[in-house]
């Protein structure tokens, strides 16, 4: 599954990179515009009008005692073990139980520090939140996904020498910071 991911957002095969950059592009768009109720059922009805007439002519070439054509490489569906089913069911468990602790953590302010850190998070969310909606930011996010690794892998060195700069620049402005906090200082053992 990972392996296709990557596959995907790195274009190793183009035409499966575009075509899924497209629905995915085409889904947010609709979405943007009608209600999730629609986009699902205009989507279902749109893959039904390809699927059942191939499916008719299937069944006609056959009642004609033609034999019918094998099925089209992308009909055919890998269906999930139930080893396999069941590793998906404990791996979404444990992260549903992980992101629960955590967030029971962080909202019953457990660790004070943490909270203070999601709740800035959250302030800041509600001016991001002002500037665009949710499906707005979402297709950026797949834009960005399907443009930011080809990006990387074509100037790979340009970009890890300003990563270089940034990170020594970044260290020197913390270190600055810390030296002037006085309870930053590391306290010896």
């Amino acid at each position: 599954m990972e392996e296709t991911v990557r596959s995907l957002l790195l274009w190793r095969v183009p035409s499966r990179s575009a075509l899924s950059l497209l629905v995915a592009l085409v889904a947010l768009g609709s979405l943007s515009r009608f209600s999730v109720i629609s986009v699902v059922a205009h989507g279902s009805l749109a893959v039904l009008a390809v699927t059942v007439p191939l499916r008719l002519r299937r069944a006609a070439l056959g009642a004609l005692g033609h034999p019918p054509p094998g099925p089209p490489e992308w009909a055919e569906v890998a269906e999930l073990s139930p080893e396999q089913q069941q590793r998906w069911a404990r791996c979404l468990a444990r992260h549903t139980v992980t992101a629960t602790r955590t967030l029971t953590r962080l909202f019953l302010v457990q660790s004070v520090p943490e909270s203070l850190k999601f709740a800035f998070l959250f302030y800041l969310l509600t001016y991001v939140g002002a500037a665009c909606n949710g499906l707005t930011l979402l297709t950026a996010g797949v834009v960005c996904a399907f443009t930011f690794p080809v990006l990387y892998r074509r100037h790979q060195a340009q970009i890890e020498q300003y990563l270089g700069l940034l990170r020594s620049h970044v260290s020197h402005l913390r270190a600055r910071v810390l030296a002037k906090l006085p309870s930053a200082k590391v306290k010896p053992q």
